[in-house]
């Protein structure tokens, strides 16, 4: 790839050596692979390049890529490590270089809801029309995040860009809430996507809105967001309602010859949905039939129990309830040395909080 936008920015970080390992770890997540050159670490993503020089007290980050979109997200990979971790060093990030000035987010996008429809009783499935999506394509990513207008902000300010590549949200009177959300499906040719959105009882800023969404009204979104699902031969899928949307796209796009074991928990047989499942993976669903969401253990134990093959290459997903997805990942990460380039698994909520996720 020929980087026709280059940028860089300069860091004093007195305690580097303390977490560099967890930068270039979450960076690395990225699907980017790593080369390193004395006091340089360089990074090769499908989309670009980035670079570390540490110097004394000092550390230089670089980002060059073909386009604005792959840029964009670069900086925010390198610009949200750094800050996720070095904030005992309080880092200031300011990117100098090709579009160091642009204050437009390349991650935005202003949505309008044109198709609602019930896939069960608590799934609905909402279709967003918007302006040239090809960048929510890209980048192995299957999620956004949604800014939704509410009824204490019911007309809410979009974010701009600011000088760290992240985005600078208005005042909370004028900020849309963001939660995260699967797409489900996207059409570039048509220009719109689907996202599958759970409908319960308590306090969900999403669900909420799903519920009264018509044809007309407006959202934005931000991404694609999270870590790309590593190709694999073999996979392990394990979710609840909050994940069977990723769940079922990637059951609909993996490649044919795709082998593995999926368990989904719903709450009832009503809540089976047709998924077009085009590869070799087993799909099983797990029904509560009265128990309590978050409360039904059999979900981690069929995951914790699922073999995994001696040859080949595997890759572990699971996203569900913040306790189940503890045990998961600790099991997956402490017990069965799988690391980040195996496993990803996700609270996508908490009981008894709103957020996460999908709330």
């Amino acid at each position: 790839m020929m980087n026709v936008l280059n940028c860089e920015a300069r860091l004093q970080l007195p305690n580097l050596e303390r977490y560099l390992h967890l930068i270039t770890d979450r960076v690395m997540s990225f699907d980017a692979r790593m080369f390193r050159n004395d006091e340089r670490l360089d990074f090769r993503f499908a989309f670009g390049e980035a670079a570390f020089e540490m110097k004394p007290d000092v550390l230089v980050l670089r980002a060059g890529a073909g386009d604005r979109d792959g840029l964009a997200r670069i900086k925010d990979i390198l610009a949200t490590a750094v800050e996720i971790y070095a904030k005992e060093d309080e880092p200031e990030v300011v990117w100098i270089g090709d579009l160091a000035g642009d204050t437009r987010p390349a991650q935005f996008r202003e949505m309008t809801v044109i198709h609602v429809a019930d896939l069960t009783p608590h799934m609905r499935r909402i279709r967003l029309a918007g302006e040239d999506l090809v960048r929510f394509g890209k980048f192995q990513g299957m999620h956004i995040r949604i800014l939704f207008p509410t009824a204490s902000v019911p007309d809410p300010v979009w974010p701009s860009l600011g000088a760290n590549g992240l985005p600078v949200w208005p005042s909370d009177d004028r900020r849309p809430t963001a939660r995260v959300y699967t797409i489900r499906a996207l059409d570039l040719q048509a220009g719109h996507i689907d996202v599958d959105f759970l409908i319960h009882d308590g306090e969900s800023v999403g669900s909420a809105w799903a519920i009264r969404a018509r044809a007309g009204h407006k959202v934005g979104i931000m991404g694609p967001v999270g870590r790309p699902v590593r190709p694999a031969d073999w996979y392990v899928l394990g979710a609840d309602e909050t994940g069977l949307p990723a769940i079922g796209r990637l059951l609909e796009t993996l490649p044919p010859q795709t082998r593995g074991i999926a368990f989904v928990e719903i709450a009832d047989r009503n809540e089976r949905q047709q998924i077009n499942n085009v590869t070799q993976i087993e799909l099983h669903w797990l029904e509560r039939d009265g128990r309590a969401a978050g409360t039904d253990g059999r979900l981690a134990e069929q995951i914790l129990s699922a073999r995994w093959p001696g040859q080949g290459t595997a890759f572990g997903w699971f996203a569900a309830e913040a306790e189940a997805a503890k045990l998961v990942r600790s099991t997956w990460r402490d017990q069965m040395g799988l690391g980040r380039d195996q496993t990803i698994a996700t609270a996508y909520w908490r009981r008894g909080q709103a957020g996460l996720m999908a709330g």
